[in-house]
């Protein structure tokens, strides 16, 4: 069965998250933006990077590796165009991340926004750990329940509300707690409203060192 990404143009998914849609896009920019800077990584892998919203945000004299994973292929060209000049060491994957791990050397930030609301945590979670480095970080921005508020909001990008009937809301709790049996703690949390009413929970986890 065809991954449902795969039948949602880029224009539709931007057109759906920026300002004539739900108006997430600056907000999941700005939380990334926000780990970039607490972390200063070497290295980051965004995992679910469809067009590259928040690559604008790196800075390639600090982040000197950076490491794009996501299921459509077409969504990875439009990021090598917009920008493979700005970011020399830029890497691209087109993997299904439920059901495939990433070959790359691990980065000492992975940072998955909206992905396990969308590919699970089974899979999906054990590839995205095994791509954080030693003692690096893993990223996950959560988006919260919003009581009488659609989990995919109603846009007139028809393609995008196709993807609702795979769309499950995680707890931050839930993550938390999957994490741990990976040796992952919670080092940093924050929330950010959004439109509509409602709100996105980043958290910032440490792989603890071999014991």
């Amino acid at each position: 069965m065809a991954n449902p990404w795969l039948a949602v143009p880029l224009d539709d998914y931007e057109g759906h998250m920026g300002p004539d849609g739900v108006a997430q896009l600056d907000a999941l920019a700005e939380l990334f933006e926000c780990a970039l800077r607490r972390l200063r990584p070497e290295s980051a892998a965004i995992l679910g990077v469809a067009g590259g919203n928040g690559l604008d945000r790196i800075s390639p004299d600090v982040t000197t590796r950076v490491c794009g994973v996501d299921v459509n292929p077409l969504y990875l060209e439009a990021v090598r165009r917009r920008y493979g000049s700005r970011l020399p060491g830029l890497e691209l994957d087109c993997v299904d991340l439920a059901r495939e791990p990433v070959h790359r050397e691990p980065a000492g930030l992975v940072h998955a926004a909206l992905i396990f609301e969308h590919a699970g945590v089974d899979g999906c979670l054990r590839h995205a750990v095994r791509l954080v480095a030693a003692c690096g970080s893993l990223s996950v921005v959560l988006q919260l329940e919003s009581p009488g508020a659609p989990a995919v909001g109603a846009t007139s990008f028809r393609s995008v509300q196709g993807l609702s009937q795979d769309f499950h809301l995680v707890a931050p709790a839930q993550l938390v707690e999957a994490l741990a049996a990976y040796s992952f703690r919670l080092a940093w949390e924050t929330l950010r409203p959004v439109s509509g009413g409602k709100a996105f929970w980043m958290g910032v986890f440490k792989r603890l060192p071999l014991a």
